[in-house]
């Protein structure tokens, strides 16, 4: 049916405009998390770039149910407005068919949201914590940080002044305590970091060594032209320790491993478990519960205003639930089935609307015709 190509075809614009629209509002917020590798790390464009593209899943799976809801409202109130809708009720079309193309979108936009959550976003998440994790200790971006006070480990500090634009190192305080016996301090006027196979080294061009022996006090003291300091021992303290719960995929949410986690991480991992399930269904339940509110009663000239209202406050209170129902599953598992009943109960309350409810037009007085 025309109709409904030209509704849907409306519907998808919109969709496609609030959601780059919502996706750059919630970039430009989330990119401040990595001002500091920026600044503080030179991080490179081309990373910085990939690391908010690793974490687009994570947004779109919020942004896309609240732009479906807010394309539906908006296209089908443009219509009532221009009297598209009171032409086509009129001619006979239900409040339920005129609602197919909406839920069309909202269902194909539901697919696309369970994609999101179940695989893309832990599979797209993991990779962004690892990448994160080497970044931050990454033992080249470590020492080059300037003016700071690096510690590596618990027995080596490094500090540098500053670097020059071709990589140098300018002032450079190597403080190494690895040795219970003796305790090493190295200056150096420059040198630079070297990563190998046995891990990283600093080398140092123009400085003095001090060491002091801890059991004697005896001080010694050597002054060199080139020395290096290896780091490797280090190399094995940059390690993750445990995974977020964002990290996992469904089925390790749904059926975690007893013996590793504690029962209060046992019953958030369901939680969070059930909520990919039923976070997506938002995205059909918000439009259909707004259309439901938009075209249901008695058309009038002057307005939807208090239509909208309510169509966005029942919403917000439909969002409100979900996240309420999933803080309280969280405490106790026993009410995991609120969480289903907040996102599929306005669908069913919706469709029945639609159903059961026409839209009345007002009907003209003839007598004023003639």
């Amino acid at each position: 049916m025309r109709i409904n190509a030209y509704i849907t075809r409306q519907l998808v614009v919109a969709f496609i405009i609030v959601v780059l629209s919502l996706s750059c509002v919630v970039w430009l917020s989330q990119s401040l998390r990595f001002i500091d590798m920026i600044v503080n790390r030179g991080l490179p464009l081309a990373t910085f770039l990939y690391l908010t593209i690793l974490l687009l899943p994570t947004w779109l799976s919020i942004v896309m149910p609240i732009a479906v809801f807010a394309s539906v409202l908006f296209i089908y109130n443009r219509m009532i407005n221009d009297r598209e809708i009171i032409i086509l009720i009129s001619s006979g079309v239900s409040p339920l068919r005129l609602a197919r193309p909406a839920i069309s979108v909202s269902a194909f936009v539901m697919v696309l949201c369970y994609l999101m959550t179940v695989y893309l976003i832990p599979l797209s998440y993991r990779t962004f914590k690892e990448l994160q994790f080497q970044i931050r200790h990454n033992y080249t971006d470590v020492l080059l940080r300037e003016g700071v006070f690096n510690s590596i480990g618990k027995d080596i500090t490094v500090f540098v002044r500053k670097r020059d634009q071709k990589g140098q190192l300018i002032g450079i305080i190597v403080n190494d305590d690895r040795d219970p016996n003796e305790k090493i301090t190295l200056m150096a006027q420059s040198g630079a970091l070297i990563v190998g196979d046995s891990g990283p080294r600093v080398f140092m061009k123009k400085g003095n060594r001090q060491s002091r022996n801890n059991k004697t006090g005896q001080v010694g003291l050597l002054y060199f032209d080139r020395y290096t300091v290896d780091l490797g021992g280090v190399k094995s303290i940059a390690q993750r320790s445990s995974r977020d719960q964002n990290e996992l995929f469904l089925s390790e949410l749904l059926n975690p491993d007893k013996q590793k986690i504690s029962s209060k991480k046992l019953s958030r991992y369901i939680a969070e478990g059930h909520y990919r399930l039923t976070a997506p269904i938002l995205a059909l339940s918000l439009p259909l519960i707004g259309l439901a509110i938009l075209l249901r009663g008695e058309y009038s000239r002057r307005g939807q205003t208090w239509r909208l209202i309510g169509a966005v406050s029942v919403a917000a209170l439909i969002e409100c639930l979900g996240l309420g129902s999933k803080f309280f599953a969280t405490k106790e598992l026993i009410l995991i089935p609120i969480m289903y009943i907040v996102v599929i109960g306005p669908i069913l309350l919706a469709l029945l609307l639609l159903i059961l409810r026409q839209v009345r037009v007002p009907k003209m007085d003839n007598s004023k015709l003639q």
